[in-house]
């Protein structure tokens, strides 16, 4: 029973890390990236549909990216999405089959405001894995009757560990990419 508890926090925090480490991947570096773009909402016939399900993205330049949709008929929705999504700043040109979506060279105070972006996005992640914890814990407190206070004293000491690897593979994460961010 306190393995499944400890398994299932595990789990849990490998996703929420996982989840981090793609939030930081849509913010952009500088360069263009597909996985900028990925996380986009698009009205696809009245359902929000995100556009890496609706078109193929690739690089063309270093700060150009390309993107055909699979339907021509969302190619005027694909690329007013685009041009809503605040934080992106993206020059859109559509010439009737593709879009093409051109970043602005970034500025000083444009990554500073990036930076604290990726912090907000490192915090919430560390706030989730905090969650996960205290839940585990609950359920591990319900087990005292069941299996003695010394058992579940030890999984808790071993729940703070699994916590911490976590929190501390997030900052990592965080500190990359800010490190990326500043890079000019």
């Amino acid at each position: 029973m306190i393995t499944d508890v400890l398994s299932d926090a595990t789990a849990r925090m490998s996703k929420a890390l996982e989840a981090a480490k793609d939030d930081f991947g849509t913010v952009r570096t500088g360069r263009a990236n597909p996985q900028l773009f990925s996380k986009i909402l698009v009205s696809y016939y009245g359902t929000p549909t995100p556009l890496n399900q609706l078109a193929a993205m690739q690089n063309q330049e270093a700060r150009t990216l390309l993107i055909t949709p699979y339907d021509k008929g969302a190619l005027r929705d694909i690329e007013q999405a685009i041009r809503d999504t605040p934080n992106l700043g993206a020059n859109v040109g559509n010439d009737g089959a593709v879009i093409r979506a051109s970043l602005p060279e970034l500025t000083q105070d444009r990554r500073k405001e990036f930076v604290k972006i990726v912090r907000t996005k490192g915090e919430d992640a560390k706030v989730s894995v905090r969650n996960i914890r205290r839940k585990a814990k609950d359920e591990l407190d319900a087990l005292k009757s069941e299996v003695g206070d010394d058992e579940v004293a030890r999984a808790e000491k071993e729940l703070e560990q699994i916590t911490k690897t976590h929190v501390d593979a997030i900052d990592d994460a965080l500190k990359r990419k800010e490190t990326e961010l500043l890079e000019i």
